[in-house]
């Protein structure tokens, strides 16, 4: 098992819709924790069920703007603490590079669209399924996807668990992710009753691989230095 502490990989600008995204998961969450056994009602809403999507029909209990909204609100919901607590954690330590490249506003639509396309993936593997899918697993797998592709040389400061052996170790992005992904990938097979949605998780990486470069910043050309004639 292993865990990241933190990437060793400054950043040029504040990453202010990683805040902000951190702080939105959480306050829904609190939110949907302090409504208590209504709780349920906010996921089997505003979670993205399948049927729904893949029939255009929007099960009780309704919600304004249609089920297809639920693609984007099923990514702020969480299953639990731990649940949105591993997601922010590897949003923070990642995001902030991705938004650095592509700037405030086109993360926040590269990290939307990211998880509407993971959710997809998950939608047909499982078309009929109506069963609720939440949480931004799959928006946090397409910054992984982006990652690995921009910095792979990047160094994280990873915790290592093997049995009782606990150490701390760096390695490349590359290696980090890359085995990350090999875990969803066998995981998702054979796994069609699992209640973790293997494939948004790969849906969200493939993504990112394929889009990051669609939503890069331009590069300011310089000009060469002028001359003073005296």
């Amino acid at each position: 098992m292993f865990f990241p502490l933190k990437d060793e990989n400054p950043t040029k600008t504040f990453p202010y819709m990683t805040v902000l995204l951190i702080a939105v998961n959480c306050l829904v969450h609190f939110i949907k924790l302090g409504v208590g056994r209504y709780g349920y009602y906010i996921v089997a809403g505003y979670g993205v069920v399948p049927f729904e999507i893949t029939h255009a029909v929007d099960i009780d209990p309704k919600v304004p703007l249609g089920p297809y909204i639920t693609l984007v609100t099923s990514l702020f919901l969480h299953g639990s603490i731990w649940h949105l607590l591993g997601n922010m954690w590897f949003l923070w330590i990642f995001g902030n590079n991705i938004e650095d490249i592509e700037g405030h506003f086109r993360f926040l639509i590269f990290y939307l669209l990211g998880g509407a396309a993971a959710s997809m993936l998950q939608i047909a593997i499982s078309p009929s399924s109506t069963v609720p899918v939440i949480g931004a697993s799959g928006a946090v797998s397409a910054v992984l996807g982006a990652y690995i592709l921009k910095f792979p040389r990047a160094r994280v400061k990873t915790l290592l668990f093997i049995f009782i052996f606990i150490t701390v170790i760096n390695v490349p992005a590359v290696a980090f992710i890359g085995i990350w992904f090999f875990i969803q990938l066998i995981s998702s097979v054979g796994r069609g009753g699992s209640n973790v949605a293997w494939f948004a998780h790969i849906g969200g990486f493939i993504f990112g691989l394929a889009a990051v470069k669609l939503f890069e910043k331009k590069m300011e050309k310089k000009s060469p230095p002028g001359y003073k004639v005296y």
